[in-house]
């Protein structure tokens, strides 16, 4: 069994590193609901880590509670090593760690450009009236941070829709602009919130792609919850399974799929 601090390199060649979070014994409750029961998994640099488990297990909660959006009332987030107080959303993001939304949460009446834009607010330090001026610091500011950017719109090949309203995108063209969104904060833990929900094949088969190039070409972590299972065993290194808020699989996607609990939990076997 490897320790925390251990690395090892995977069959496809990709360096799997030390632990960078840890979710201790996590309890969390809503009043008298408890959507997660004393959790237990850890996340490594490099790799794509997979929460999976039927409606209503708990996985957005998790993935809440990863992001620091949600405190438990039990247990430890441990990021580094260290345990981490509650966050404010932007403090988060300061640590490095990045989201997208189940739903999607864009500025339908702002262009592509300008949302994606946005991923770069903590990297702007000029304030209002500097920027309405557009001078000195302020203009060599934006336009080091819209270099990055067009690096990023480039990378997800969304270049003939740069100025294009998001309102007018169709649905899977959307997801992507998010994602370039939380790339632009230039996150070390990247959190993907059903990144393929509601997409076509051939929408999957290229967010999939892109997945595996932020990952393999930017060395980005990846934290994701997804309910295709054909794209989760495609993707993932290693997959923690989820229902009723309780963990019944932790381990690689070949573990997982031989489960006898997984595979109860999604064929609807009875709970006693």
């Amino acid at each position: 069994m490897l320790d925390q601090s251990d690395s090892y390199v995977t069959e496809d060649g990709r360096t799997i590193g030390p632990v960078v979070m840890e979710m201790k014994n996590i309890t969390l409750r809503f009043g008298g609901v408890v959507a997660i029961k004393d959790i237990s998994f850890d996340i490594r640099e490099g790799e794509i880590r997979a929460i999976i488990g039927p409606n209503g297990a708990g996985k957005s909660s998790m993935l809440n509670v990863i992001s620091g959006f949600y405190v438990p009332q039990d247990g430890e987030v441990l990021f580094h090593g260290k345990k981490r107080p509650p966050m404010r959303p932007y403090e988060v993001a300061r640590q490095g760690i990045a989201r997208t939304f189940q739903n999607i949460a864009l500025f339908d009446g702002m262009s592509v450009l300008d949302n994606v834009m946005t991923g770069r607010l903590n990297y702007m330090k000029t304030n209002l009236f500097q920027q309405a001026l557009w001078k000195g610091w302020a203009e060599k500011e934006e336009t080091e941070n819209r270099e990055v950017v067009e690096k990023i719109i480039d990378f997800l090949e969304i270049q003939a829709i740069r100025k294009t309203p998001v309102a007018r995108l169709p649905y899977g063209l959307k997801k992507r602009v998010e994602l370039a969104r939380a790339l632009a904060a230039e996150p070390k833990l990247l959190l993907l919130d059903e990144p393929m929900a509601g997409m076509n094949v051939e929408e999957k088969e290229d967010m999939s792609r892109f997945i595996l190039d932020v990952n393999d070409e930017f060395g980005t972590t990846i934290a994701l919850i997804e309910h295709d299972m054909g794209v989760v065993m495609d993707l993932s290194d290693r997959v923690v399974v989820m229902d009723y808020g309780k963990k019944i699989g932790d381990g690689t996607p070949e573990e997982v799929r031989n489960n006898q609990d997984v595979i109860d939990a999604y064929l609807g076997v009875s709970h006693d």
